[in-house]
């Protein structure tokens, strides 16, 4: 019989460290936000990527979920580009 498994996130459960997963959550996180303002504006990707200053494949990416071709530090650049304040909360882990 397998024991019962719980975890905080989905990255918690798939990821190979708590580090790798606090990244993952924050990117994530962040992905999800830029594209819920992204999907706001009504435009074309074309529009929408040369307001956040990438290319259209990129946005596309982001668009889709490609969060493996996206670092925390791009995502981090982008959100100010789409109208989002960023703010790291810092905690003792449990």
């Amino acid at each position: 019989m397998t024991k019962e498994q719980r975890f905080a996130s989905v990255w918690d459960a798939i990821e190979t460290s708590p580090t790798q997963a606090a990244s993952m959550k924050a990117r994530s996180d962040l992905m999800m936000a830029v594209r819920k303002i992204v999907d706001g504006w009504k435009e074309t990707q074309a529009l929408a990527a040369k307001r956040l200053g990438i290319t259209q494949p990129r946005l596309n990416d982001l668009l889709r979920g490609r969060i493996d071709k996206f670092s925390l530090d791009a995502l981090m650049d982008l959100a100010p580009r789409a109208g989002l304040s960023v703010h790291v909360k810092i905690r003792r882990a449990a």
